[in-house]
């Protein structure tokens, strides 16, 4: 294990770095929104699109998968739900802190680091992890959240839902990058140096963020927060892991792969939409604190389980 922390640790460190410079006050918060939206839209999306424009799909994609993950991921859902309706919060409130016990980092830190850790063919599974997230739990949220407040599902909610997804440009990236892929035609070699160039800067870029965006939250709602943050680093990949190893058959390395990208901490964007929604913010916003902090070992705890 100790071998893992040692290559983890740097990763740890940028985003320790980033929370220096935001608690300094040297890196302000407008400097981090305008770094997260560089990340965002311009390296990260170029990272993407040359990883899937070079990605076989019919060789990584895999129903079991698929529904080991989702599956598995809808439990913990449920769980965390139940014990939030439990303790007899409002229901969109359950269903935030059901998100926020599922979805993990899986852009900004899972992609560049697990590829590292894990080996390129990571990719793949990490994608599909990052599709499901995105294209069902994300979507389910919003259904959830407006049609509690309205009282009805409306046509409108899956048309605010299918523009949310072409403007994200996560998902137009690989979207993008599978269908110029499809081709079997090789990129342009001044398009594959200059997205691979611009790609190069979302690893660094994107942990200096989320260190820089952890120093202007603080610490409320610690018992909920930190029940969360168990939910994320321990429920998620615990269920995870009985579902691809066990339940379904999912090839052992895209199963470990699958496992890992679970133990991932809290994503930043669920703080965005807790915002946006007005629902939990405080609470949420912890959570993304505490599991950050703590993932430093869990995750390489899981990572050293996952290679071993």
């Amino acid at each position: 294990m100790l071998a893992i922390l040692l290559k983890t640790l740097p990763f740890f460190a940028v985003i320790g770095l980033g929370y220096g410079a935001g608690r300094a006050r040297f890196f302000s918060p407008e400097a981090t929104a305008y770094l997260t939206k560089f990340v965002f839209y311009f390296a990260l999306s170029a990272m993407l699109f040359g990883f899937a424009a070079n990605l076989d799909l019919s060789a990584v994609f895999s129903w079991a998968f698929v529904w080991a993950y989702f599956l598995a991921s809808s439990l913990v859902w449920v769980i965390v739900a139940g014990v939030a309706l439990m303790r007899g919060v409002k229901p969109e409130v359950a269903v935030f802190e059901a998100h926020t016990g599922i979805i993990g980092n899986v852009g900004f830190l899972g992609i560049p680091m697990l590829t590292l850790l894990l080996g390129r063919a990571a990719v793949g599974p990490v994608l599909l992890v990052l599709a499901v997230d995105l294209v069902v739990f994300s979507s389910l949220l919003t259904l959830l959240v407006v049609g509690l407040r309205e009282g009805r599902m409306s046509w409108g909610i899956f048309r605010v839902l299918g523009l949310g997804l072409l403007k994200n440009p996560m998902i137009v990236s690989v979207v993008l990058g599978m269908a110029w892929g499809a081709t079997g035609w090789a990129l342009p070699v001044p398009v594959n140096e200059f997205m691979t160039m611009l790609g190069a800067a979302a690893t660094p870029c994107a942990l200096f963020a989320i260190g820089a965006s952890l120093a202007g939250r603080s610490a409320e709602r610690l018992e909920v927060a930190a029940w969360l943050s168990f939910a994320k680093l321990v429920l998620h990949p615990a269920a995870v892991a009985l579902a691809a190893l066990v339940i379904f058959p999912v090839e052992r390395y895209a199963a470990g792969v699958m496992v890992a990208a679970a133990s991932l901490p809290v994503a930043g964007n669920v703080f965005i939409l807790a915002q946006h929604f007005g629902v939990a913010p405080q609470r949420v916003s912890t959570a993304i604190l505490l599991s950050t902090a703590a993932s430093v070992l869990s995750v390489t705890a899981v990572i050293a389980l996952v290679t071993g």
